[in-house]
């Protein structure tokens, strides 16, 4: 006898039945994408699916994305191609939505917390949601809706067909090979686990790694007013992808430009010393907002040291950006006398 009560056949019943919804023919990457997250879902995981413009066939799916000309949360319907559609991520951002695009924007919070086990309500799971939006799916959503990365009179050194949507695209059959529905499903299933093993990449990486960076920095500014009450100098115990953690932090604490960090210290894991580092004015700027002192650049060793005043002087940089020497104190040592001169 089994002991599976009928309730729960039921549910299996009803699950095992979920049908995604999509448009057959040519596919691109935002409904490529939009299926393999649905079915990161609770709701979606393991559904099937139907590839077709017929409203009738797109009426028997519980869920229906890139096709249909409705968005409509309420009815599962998920379609940007309408006039009038002007959908956005928001939180700053203001590209229009693709279909991978609006499926992230409302299944994208459950996606990371069933992928990385953190609660769907731990803010942590916020700021990956919004963290993938811009580095993954953002640039998904405007280049299905035709939104050039730079103004129009620009015009490219070099094409690059590379990137994600382009390798999609690829994927579709050629002009002169079969193109009938069984094919080009299959195709899209390829084209659907590639754009979902990226996904998913891209995911476990900023959870396993700029996430933690993220954490760790907090810390480490945290412990530094310690040594430096002023917070212009953060020391790390280890090395971590530190720069775009500081801004994005400053950013949301709106923190004065006079209070801003101005040096970070920490070991350099290869060389066995320590290193100083000027913080740049942007996370990309070869520019720092306080470089260190003219008359320590492009000097090293013995040289640096009585240049500086300071033993164990390994090297500064030309431009001062950056400057190393044998010991943490040392290296804290030229924070410090930079900070004042």
């Amino acid at each position: 006898m089994s002991d599976i009560s009928p309730q729960t056949k039921r549910q299996k019943v009803d699950q095992a039945a979920k049908i995604i919804g999509t448009h057959n023919g040519t596919f691109h990457c935002d409904e490529a994408l939009a299926v393999f997250m649905l079915r990161q879902t609770t709701q979606y995981h393991d559904s099937g699916l139907k590839r077709s413009r017929d409203p009738a066939i797109l009426d028997t799916c519980d869920i229906v994305v890139d096709v249909g000309a409705v968005y409509d949360e309420s009815k599962q319907r998920f379609d940007h191609h309408q006039r009038g559609f002007t959908e956005v991520f928001g939180h700053g951002f203001t590209t229009k939505l693709s279909s991978a695009g609006l499926v992230f924007k409302h299944f994208g919070k459950e996606v990371i917390a069933n992928r990385t086990q953190i609660p769907v309500d731990d803010p942590k799971v916020n700021t990956l949601w919004i963290k993938m939006y811009k580095e993954f799916i953002e640039a998904l959503d405007a280049i299905d809706n035709g939104i050039s990365q730079y103004p129009e009179d620009v015009k490219p050194r070099y094409k690059n067909r590379t990137d994600l949507s382009s390798r999609v695209g690829s994927l579709n059959p050629a002009w002169n090979q079969p193109f009938d529905s069984a094919t080009v499903d299959a195709h899209f299933s390829k084209a659907s686990a590639l754009t979902g093993a990226e996904f998913l990449g891209k995911l476990d990486y900023y959870a396993n790694a700029w996430l933690p960076a993220r954490d760790l920095l907090i810390s480490s500014i945290a412990a530094s007013k310690a040594i430096d009450p002023s917070g212009k100098i953060i020391l790390f115990e280890q090395f971590l992808p530190w720069k775009e953690h500081l801004f994005e932090l400053e950013a949301e604490a709106a923190t004065p430009d006079a209070d801003k960090a101005t040096y970070v210290v920490y070991p350099d894991e290869t060389g066995g010393n320590w290193r100083i580092q000027a913080v740049p004015v942007s996370p990309e700027s070869f520019e720092s907002r306080k470089a260190l002192p003219e008359k320590w650049r492009g000097v090293r060793d013995e040289q640096l040291s009585e240049v500086s005043g300071i033993p164990g002087g390994v090297f500064v940089h030309a431009s001062g950006f950056i400057g190393g020497n044998k010991t943490k104190d040392g290296a804290m040592q030229m924070a410090r006398t930079a900070l004042e001169m």
